[in-house]
Parts: structure tokens; C-alpha cells; sequence
């Protein structure tokens, strides 16, 4: 595979439907809003992929089954992608390319194919942000975890996510392709229901990765999520505005990305008022 240029970051979850997507959507919607740079996220769940349904877009244009051509014989260019993706409503500089809607094709996809996905994608975007399936049995999830930069492991302060999923997918096949589990950083999920009530510190140990941040979702979270609401309860909710804040935080800083400052739009009063000063502003 050729050098890639930005920084990939793949999310995958010890178990299935524990919520990996919305924490890694969480985690790119921040650092678009935080960099103002140009972000790519790339959906790359073979057979079960909804951020769609979470973003309120029942059919994409485009999805990930729709590139399988440029995929296969290796034409794919950072046009292409592109025009693939789809910017995400109030936050235009977070793009998204929505995952595989023809699941029962997801074992035809080959590492070759995945390997030149994500070489222009890293071409194309100041950062790509990837969400994996938690099962070890094909090849976006195995190629998007070896090629990562940073490898976020999410998990809930359930006994049987954290330790009996994490333990057997981390611990016992991730070394399979070369990946110890130092190499994770770990996010953990706690739901209104969580009733297990293990500390984040405890979590880690077990799994032997190291801490990144939480992410705590409200009785109303879900409700975000099926009425197709998840990135405006990002954006204007006072929760949402929080959700993976922290963590973003710690993406930035580990791959140098900036933060910048928003600036306040001049008003034609402000304008005239300068003039009358001879632009002294105060």
C-alpha cells in the first residue's frame, strides 16, 4: 500500500449495536467543527450499516456497493471519492461516504479493494475517520485496523462486552494480523441502562488498552437516532454539543491537527462605525 498522507482513525466495537457508529460520527462531526478542515468519514460496515437512518437519508445516492467498480480495478482518484460522499447537513466540511447497502455481497469485498479505499481517501481528506463492523471476518474491518494511525476500541461497562467480546476479539484474534492490544485506545459507552458499573480504569485493565474518553447517552439519545435527528442533537442539543468532546480533543492533539478560532461575522454598523473611528477599532 502507498504512503498516505492524513491521519486515519478507525472505530471498531467489541460487540455489535453497542453504539461504535455514533461515537465515532460524534467524534468526527467535533473535530470538523473544532479544525474547519476537511474530514472524511467512511462507513465500512459490510452488513449492517444505518448512519444513514441516523442522519435522516433513507436512500443515499451513493454508497459504498456503488464504487465496487473504481474498487476492483484500482481507478479510484480522490474525484471519484469525491463525488462519492456526502456532505453532512450543517457541518459541510464533514464528508461522508455511507456504507454497503447489498449486505449479501459484504464477503466479496477484497483487501486489495479496502487497501485502495483507503489510500485515496487519505489523499483526499485532511483526516478520514472509519467505522468497522466488530466482527473479524472481512476485509474492510481487518485492512481499515491495520492501516490505522490510531485504532479506538469501543465498549460499554457491560462484564460480557468489555471482557468476554473484548478479551476474545482483542486479546486472541487482533494479534492474528499483527496487533497487540496496546495499540488500542478505548472509548466506553454508558447507557441509561448500563448496570454493570465498571469504572473506566477497570475496563482498560482487563483489556489491557488505554484510556480515551466516555460517552454518556440520555433516554432521549435513541430517540435522535430513529427519527433521523443525530446530527442536529450534535450540533444544537447542550448534551449533544458535548458528546465526544473530550476524546475529539485528544484526536486533534495526537495528530497535530489545530483548532481554529470563529470569527464573528463584521455587521454593516460595525463597518460604518470603523469608518467614522478611521478604523480604530475601539
Amino acid at each position: 500500500m502507498n504512503a498516505i498522507t492524513s491521519p486515519l482513525i478507525t472505530f471498531v466495537g467489541t460487540t455489535p449495536n453497542i453504539g461504535t457508529t455514533s461515537a465515532a460520527f460524534a467524534a468526527a462531526f467535533r473535530m470538523a467543527e473544532a479544525s474547519g478542515r476537511q474530514i472524511g468519514y467512511l462507513c465500512l460496515h459490510l452488513k449492517s450499516a444505518k448512519l444513514h437512518r441516523y442522519l435522516g437519508i433513507a436512500e443515499p445516492a451513493v454508497t459504498l456497493d456503488k464504487l465496487r467498480p473504481e474498487l476492483k480495478s484500482g481507478s479510484l482518484t480522490p474525484d471519484k471519492l469525491q463525488r462519492a460522499v456526502q456532505p453532512v447537513r450543517g457541518m459541510p466540511n464533514l464528508h461522508v461516504l455511507f456504507g454497503n447497502m447489498l449486505r449479501d455481497q459484504a464477503e466479496f469485498y477484497s483487501p486489495e479493494e479496502m487497501e485502495h479505499l483507503l489510500e485515496i481517501a487519505g489523499q483526499t481528506f485532511s483526516m478520514v475517520i472509519i467505522d468497522v463492523g466488530a466482527y473479524w471476518d472481512n476485509a474492510a474491518t481487518i485492512c481499515a485496523l491495520r492501516e490505522a494511525d490510531t485504532r479506538i476500541l469501543v465498549t460499554t461497562d457491560a462484564l460480557s462486552h468489555f471482557q468476554e467480546d473484548g478479551k476474545r476479539w482483542i486479546s486472541q484474534v487482533s494479534p492474528l494480523f499483527g496487533l497487540s492490544t496496546e495499540q488500542y485506545h478505548t472509548v466506553v459507552i454508558y447507557s441509561p441502562w448500563s448496570t454493570g458499573g465498571y469504572r473506566m480504569k477497570d475496563i482498560c485493565k482487563e483489556m489491557g488498552t488505554s484510556k480515551l474518553g466516555e460517552l454518556r447517552f440520555g433516554h432521549q439519545f435513541y430517540a435522535q437516532l430513529d427519527s433521523g435527528h443525530y446530527g442536529q442533537w450534535l450540533k444544537e442539543d447542550p448534551a449533544g454539543k458535548l458528546a465526544m468532546q473530550e476524546s475529539a480533543e485528544q484526536l486533534m492533539d495526537r495528530h497535530h491537527i489545530r483548532r481554529v478560532t470563529p470569527t464573528l461575522a463584521v455587521q454593516p454598523w460595525y463597518r460604518k462605525l470603523l469608518a467614522h473611528r478611521n478604523g480604530v477599532g475601539s
